[in-house]
């Protein structure tokens, strides 16, 4: 190891310990690199989910979250975690949640305890241990600690190449149109990777395998429709040159990116929420809409507020 390399080291090495919420975190490696690409270091994401804390908590509220971690940084090895890990302080909220039936199944035993993030601390504890990525079902937690029915349904539009984001975007204003039909209204969110996601809100809350059916019936209306644009088929032999429109994550054991999570990605992107109206220009020009950085989006909640609220 050279001399100029070990100062770099103890800076990485250094831990503080900070209060956040009336909760003393240590928080450590600040000058880590965490995205090569742009030297986007590890305080930079700390200090990101800190500013977009009060528009990201509300989304997260009563959610189990699935982390997607990378501890070297996004050019190496990363890592989906469910279970809170060991060492997890005391005052991190959970949610204990059976993966038999419609919530998936464990070789592990029939539950998962999953941490629920309500407050800017538990955001602070997950980013620091590189946890870039959160991922959250489309149910809620109840007050007695369980998981209830889905309270909205999601749509993933993924695609296949050559096609991209501009094909997304076509397939999104079909998508809003059918979904529009039986009265929903979809919030458009860009994914932070290739694709866009689609929410709207349910007006009762569905058991999982109904809300499954519900994305599923539009999915296939549209390949039906549209052929040469859109498949509902999982099979990625078949997505080329089209959008698949991924209906399963509204199963009950399925996980969607959270809107505003940066993404581990080349880039440090975000599942960034994004207003019709751009979705309608970048379905006219192929370069009408691209992928937002974090510094992006905070700069559009300054001047725009939370388009996911609507």
């Amino acid at each position: 190891m050279s001399p100029r390399e070990r100062p770099q080291q103890r800076v990485e090495k250094e831990e503080l310990h900070v209060d956040v919420d009336g909760r003393t975190l240590k928080i450590s490696n600040l000058a880590k690199v965490l995205y090569p690409r742009t030297g986007t270091t590890k305080g930079e994401v700390l200090d990101y989910y800190a500013r977009i804390s009060p528009t990201m908590l509300p989304h997260l509220r009563d959610r189990a979250v699935t982390r997607i971690r990378w501890p070297h940084g996004v050019q190496d090895a990363s890592f989906f975690e469910k279970n809170v890990p060991p060492g997890t302080p005391s005052w991190v909220r959970t949610v204990t949640v059976p993966t038999t039936g419609s919530r998936g199944s464990s070789r592990h035993g029939d539950t998962l305890v999953f941490p629920v993030v309500d407050d800017l601390a538990t955001l602070t504890w997950m980013a620091n241990l590189a946890a870039l990525e959160l991922h959250v079902h489309q149910w809620r937690v109840g007050r007695n600690g369980r998981p209830r029915n889905a309270d909205r349904v999601v749509v993933d539009l993924d695609p296949g190449e050559p096609a991209g984001l501009h094909e997304c975007c076509q397939v999104a204003l079909l998508a809003r149109d059918k979904l529009a039909e039986r009265d929903l209204v979809a919030k458009p969110v860009l994914s932070g990777s290739k694709g866009l996601h689609l929410y709207a809100d349910l007006p009762r809350r569905l058991p999982p395998d109904e809300s499954t059916a519900l994305a599923r019936e539009i999915a296939e209306e549209l390949q039906g429709e549209h052929p040469k644009l859109v498949t509902a088929t999982m099979t990625k032999a078949k997505r080329g040159g089209k959008v698949f429109f991924d209906w399963s994550q509204n199963a009950g054991s399925k996980t969607t990116v959270a809107p505003y999570s940066l993404r581990g990605r080349e880039r440090p992107y975000v599942a960034a929420p994004v207003a019709w109206d751009e979705v309608e220009e970048g379905a006219e020009d192929p370069l009408g809409l691209e992928q937002l950085r974090h510094d992006e989006v905070l700069d559009r909640v300054a001047d725009l507020g939370d388009l996911f609220a609507g």
